[in-house]
């Protein structure tokens, strides 16, 4: 439960209880468990209100899920040729730019010692 474990979610309500006292404590989980449903319930609307609209546009669950995997599919081709098929690619990009970085130092080494 977001990276929290059982020590510190004690530890989280003592503070709790100690700031607002234990009558108001039962109110202010009221309060977010309100919020809660309420920021679920407008989610939901969205979702919903999202696809009747693709469905109004002619595309139903169907062809979205095809349009995502068929994107996934061609970033991960994208991905497997950069980097998957031609590990030198990027190898040889790195050596190359340790050539350049050489050259510049041999370059401005004497320059920067007279400064």
């Amino acid at each position: 439960m977001f990276g929290i474990g059982g020590g510190e979610l004690v530890f989280i309500l003592f503070i709790v209880l100690m700031l607002f006292g234990s009558d108001k404590v039962p109110e202010i989980a009221r309060t977010m468990g309100k919020a809660m449903a309420q920021l679920k319930n407008a989610t939901n609307d969205i979702k919903s209100e999202i696809q009747k609209g693709a469905e109004a546009n002619g595309l139903d669950a169907k062809a979205l899920t095809d349009i995502t995997g068929n994107i996934n599919a061609q970033i991960n081709d994208a991905k497997s040729n950069l980097l998957g098929d031609s590990p030198n690619l990027l190898g040889d990009t790195a050596t190359e730019i340790n050539k350049v970085k050489e050259d510049v130092d041999s370059i401005s080494g004497p320059v920067k010692r007279q400064m």
